[in-house]
């Protein structure tokens, strides 16, 4: 009876291999889901929200009062609120319209393209700078990295549309992600004083997460008052 008993009971043991294979097919799962968020999940829920962002800043800027301004002087756009809509940004030949908001902490990133404090304001002097995510939450710079020399970028603001064109494109320039002098007021010449208008817009160069990141750069070309 006991030589009876102690078959069953190997039988009855689980083998090692059996449970490693069930923690990876866990840990796969669990893998497949997060990716599936990631990728799918937040570029659907962010979709809707971008859009109502840009058709509130329009629809403020209408109603609000015309603004009174000299001819021939410059126009001035006001410093944002930080982690607030600000301005929208369009890029024709890549189909993009996205809101702009101020910052580019990790919850700025998940509702548009988000731009760096202390960088300058649309259409001044010096270097106004963007960040935007490439794969996920709305992916708004998914494409970025097909701009090529030449095409325009546009900045709308409550008073003026700026346009810059592209003189160095993302695809032909990556930098780590600690490479600050990208967004210096004349990028990559710290101690020059500004005596043009810059944009740069930088993104992920990879699809998967790494420290290296793709860099544009444009300089403004019209400005048409509203």
């Amino acid at each position: 009876m006991g030589d009876v008993l102690a078959k069953r009971a190997a039988r009855r043991t689980v083998s090692p291999l059996l449970v490693l294979l069930i923690v990876v097919l866990v840990a796969l799962v669990g893998l497949g889901g997060y990716l599936g968020w990631q990728f799918w999940g937040t570029n659907v829920l962010a979709a809707d929200p971008a859009t109502d962002e840009v058709t509130a800043l329009r629809d403020a800027w209408k109603a609000a009062p015309p603004p009174t301004q000299e001819e021939g002087e410059p126009v001035v756009v006001e410093e944002p609120t930080l982690h607030e809509p600000a301005w929208v940004l369009r890029i024709p030949t890549l189909d993009l319209q996205y809101p702009v908001i101020a910052g580019v902490d990790p919850d700025d990133l998940t509702r548009g393209v988000g731009w760096y404090p202390g960088t300058a304001l649309p259409g001044q002097l010096g270097n106004v700078a963007f960040a935007g995510n490439r794969t996920t939450h709305g992916k708004p710079f998914a494409r970025l990295l097909e701009l090529k020399v030449g095409d325009e970028v546009v900045i709308e603001t409550a008073r003026a549309v700026f346009t810059y064109t592209v003189v160095s494109a993302p695809g032909e320039l990556t930098v780590n992600e600690d490479e600050s002098w990208v967004i210096d007021p004349v990028p990559g010449r710290p101690d020059e004083v500004p005596t043009q208008a810059y944009l740069t817009l930088t993104t992920a160069e990879d699809l998967v997460a790494t420290d290296d990141r793709a860099v544009g750069f444009a300089t403004l070309t019209t400005t048409e008052t509203r």
